[in-house]
């Protein structure tokens, strides 16, 4: 996600490995290129200067563990900072007041309609409310059918007014409909506008004074980096922010937005936009953005996905299943299609601890084809593990599945990697921290199948 940010904290943690304590002259070296590494990136000056000078303090005033080797340490005080400055904890939106109100505000093509739609998707699937969107823009051609259309995505009506011009006069129209109607969730939809066009600053006033919206998002867009944290802070100082929803995520960000906006608005960071579906949107989590920003995987927001997706009782039945090695290609092939109702297998393993270390690896969705024409074309004795897979027996499932005998091969290994991998899921984010080459060992092949 943060490409070169990450690599470089790496390189960082990497010249402790051969240490075997923590010195004054080695942390020197080491915050300077943490500190040139976040300037890099775009994060704001006074925040990198500030945040190197406490891990500098902390460090040098460390106790010396002898269970913990220098690197670990180095790394745990980067982590343990990097979430203070992005808030610690993971920030809730407002959802008691009925109906609660949200203003979606920032500057144009920063993806304000299309995070009105992921938010009433979101506040729909994880809190069951009854939302209704409004579309607000009324500067921008067509910005009002975009989000009929996003809004249909999710089935999520959308109050609209053809040819009004006052955005205020859509708001009180739509509030009235709101409460006659039940709904227990509002989206506003605005203009985008920049923090020195008074005329449209005006405009974004009067529409909060007279909602007096529980929250006010801020949409930033990653990739703008300190562009985006000037702008938030102007924003808040005229209509006073509850928070910030960042997108661009998934795009090749510098991350200084990621870093900086909450640092400078004093607001928190509540949601952030990770990909172009509705689905693609979560809260933010200062531990999760840290662990991803070190390259450790997002190990908390994996969690949460297969807790949504995956039955408890079947993976306890599963994990019993590995424990007595009686863990098939039948249960390798059930337990795949689950994770794929997860998301895009790519992005999924991205998430997994130590992934940035196994370089460009191919993680396409159609692997998981592959994966299935071969299983099943696999004998009833050979899925259950009865009859070893010999190599005559691997041409024959190749040929029977379409795919080639290599395919077949990696199949085996990824089942036995897989199995390994299932065993020691809740030991491996230490293990990354002690042992950053243990997912390239995992990965000799180009598909993790």
């Amino acid at each position: 996600m943060f490409g070169a940010l990450t690599d470089k904290f790496q390189d960082v943690f990497s010249k402790f490995s051969s240490k075997k304590s923590l010195t004054e002259d080695s942390i020197s070296q080491a915050v300077r290129e943490v500190r040139l590494a976040l300037l890099d990136a775009d994060v704001n000056y006074s925040i990198a200067s500030s945040f190197v000078k406490k891990i500098k303090e902390k460090a040098v005033g460390l106790d010396v563990i002898k269970s913990v080797s220098p690197r670990e340490q180095f790394i745990d005080i980067v982590h343990k900072h990097l979430v203070e400055l992005m808030g610690s904890d993971e920030s809730k939106i407002h959802l008691s007041s009925y109906p609660s109100v949200y203003l979606m505000c920032g500057l144009q093509g920063n993806g304000k309609t299309t995070q009105s739609a992921k938010l009433a998707h979101y506040l729909k699937t994880n809190h069951n409310k009854k939302v209704l969107l409004v579309a607000c823009d009324l500067q921008r051609p067509a910005a009002a059918l975009q989000l009929k259309k996003l809004g249909d995505q999710t089935e999520t009506p959308v109050f609209m007014i053809e040819g009004e011009k006052d955005p205020v006069k859509v708001a009180k129209k739509a509030m009235d409909v709101a409460k006659k109607e039940g709904y227990e969730s509002v989206i506003v939809d605005t203009a985008g506008r920049l923090h020195i066009d008074d005329v449209l600053m005006k405009e974004l006033e009067k529409l909060k004074k007279y909602l007096d919206p529980h929250e006010i998002f801020f949409v930033a867009n990653a990739t703008t980096g300190q562009d985006a944290v000037k702008t938030a802070e102007e924003f808040d100082k005229r209509i006073g922010l509850t928070g910030t929803i960042l997108t661009m995520l998934d795009s090749n960000a510098r991350a200084g937005a990621a870093i900086s906006i909450r640092e400078v608005t004093k607001k928190p960071l509540k949601f952030e936009g990770i990909g172009e579906k509705v689905t693609d949107f979560q809260l933010f989590n200062p531990h999760s953005m840290a662990d991803r920003i070190l390259g450790m995987g997002d190990v908390i927001n994996l969690v949460k996905k297969a807790k949504e997706h995956l039955d408890d009782k079947e993976n306890a039945l599963m994990e019993k299943k590995l424990k007595k090695a009686s863990f098939t290609y039948d249960d390798y092939l059930k337990q795949m299609g689950k994770i794929k109702k997860m998301g895009s297998l790519k992005n999924l393993f991205k998430m997994m601890p130590g992934f940035s270390q196994m370089g460009d690896v191919d993680i396409s969705d159609k692997e998981f084809n592959k994966l299935e024409a071969m299983i099943l074309s696999m004998t009833f004795s050979e899925r259950l593990g009865i009859d070893e897979l010999i190599p005559s027996r691997r041409r024959r499932v190749a040929d029977g599945s379409g795919t080639t005998i290599d395919d077949v091969n990696r199949l085996v290994k990824g089942f036995k990697r897989l199995k390994q991998m299932m065993k020691g899921m809740p030991k491996m984010k230490n293990k990354i921290l002690k042992d950053p080459d243990m997912m390239k060992q995992m990965a000799d092949g180009k598909s993790l199948f």
